[in-house]
């Protein structure tokens, strides 16, 4: 196997809710390892310590052994249930999963008048090459006719401006009733970016960010996950998109969320500049004033799928812990197909 050692200094400040440690500094050395031959940097940290966590991508009984620990946990404490609906492999078509989550919604708003609670629902998939607009978007962020796109192009009930699904980017749909969670639209997009901060983190060991203003998840100026939902009788639907592995060329035929002086890149890409220039990643850290530096024995990480798994999962258990939910297997039909 290769061997990589990492060395970084850390500010732990932004842990304080978290750990319960105050704005200090703290120097971790550590080793990590490549799953095969080519593959990436995995890291994950163990929270209310600051310190990193190892998982090797393949031991599959211990990450069962760990999910199953935290869901006995999360059933002692009596929290709500949540239906997860894992195609993070699977190409959905938009429409199949745009169908599928105003199905959920109007069955919850139909139910509201006898107080039923039904149990909530995500998804996390992924999407053939489609972009999408929300209600009020503007069609000046599209470098196309409309007429004939380049992709499918669909207008919806989201908030927010165009953006590019497709393959290589994780999309989680939760249909939430947020009358059990926070009925404040403004915590909960905030409670997302966090999901995906988390995730980031827990995957890779980047630390990415918010910019004030902005909606969505950022590593240093690129935009790495997009955000834009509906809340319809505080029942949500829609959701977040994070780049993964996706192709950023089709980002060019649109101002991505109609920001047009910030740039659009994916995971992947951020991590093989970073393990196989040697560059200090002073973009990683750049808000932080940390240091960041690299000692590489490995020539090239390009496992897209391993990460998309990586990645994947620890969105889900991020999600789990941002929002207190116990994720379970799903009894509904999923958002996938009948074609």
């Amino acid at each position: 196997m290769h061997r990589i050692i990492m060395r970084m200094q850390l500010d732990c400040s932004s842990w304080r809710q978290s750990s319960g440690c105050g704005s200090v500094s703290i120097s971790i050395a550590h080793q990590q390892y490549l799953y095969s031959s080519s593959s990436f940097l995995a890291m994950r940290r163990r929270r209310r310590t600051c310190r990193p966590l190892m998982i090797r991508v393949d031991k599959d009984a211990k990450a069962a052994a760990v999910a199953m620990e935290n869901k006995d946990q999360l059933r002692r404490r009596g929290v709500r249930k949540c239906e997860c609906h894992d195609l993070y492999d699977v190409l959905v078509p938009y429409t199949d999963a745009w169908k599928w989550q105003k199905f959920l919604v109007e069955g919850r708003s139909a139910t509201l008048e006898t107080k039923a609670d039904l149990v909530d629902s995500v998804a996390i998939l992924q999407h053939p090459s489609v972009y999408t607009m929300g209600t009020r978007s503007s069609e000046r962020f599209l470098h196309f006719d409309k007429q004939s796109p380049p992709f499918e192009l669909h207008r919806t009930e989201r908030g927010g401006e165009v953006t590019y699904h497709g393959p290589g980017q994780l999309v989680m749909y939760p249909i939430l009733n947020l009358r059990f969670y926070k009925m404040d639209l403004h915590w909960y997009l905030r409670s997302l970016e966090e999901v995906v901060i988390r995730a980031i983190w827990s995957a890779c060991g980047i630390r990415a960010s918010r910019i004030d203003g902005l909606t969505g998840v950022w590593i240093g100026d690129q935009k790495v996950a997009a955000i834009g939902v509906r809340v319809s009788r505080w029942i949500t639907y829609h959701g977040l998109a994070v780049n993964v592995d996706v192709d950023i060329a089709p980002f060019k035929n649109i101002v991505p969320c109609g920001i047009a002086n910030k740039s659009v890149g994916n995971i992947l890409s951020l991590l093989e500049l970073g393990l196989t220039s040697g560059l200090q990643h002073e973009f990683l850290f750049r808000d932080t004033g940390g240091n960041y530096s690299f000692e590489i024995e490995a020539s090239k990480i390009n496992d897209a799928k391993a990460l998309l798994k990586v990645i994947h999962q620890c969105l889900m258990d991020e999600f789990s812990e941002v929002f207190e939910v116990e994720l379970v297997v799903p009894t509904l039909a999923g958002p996938v197909s009948s074609s």
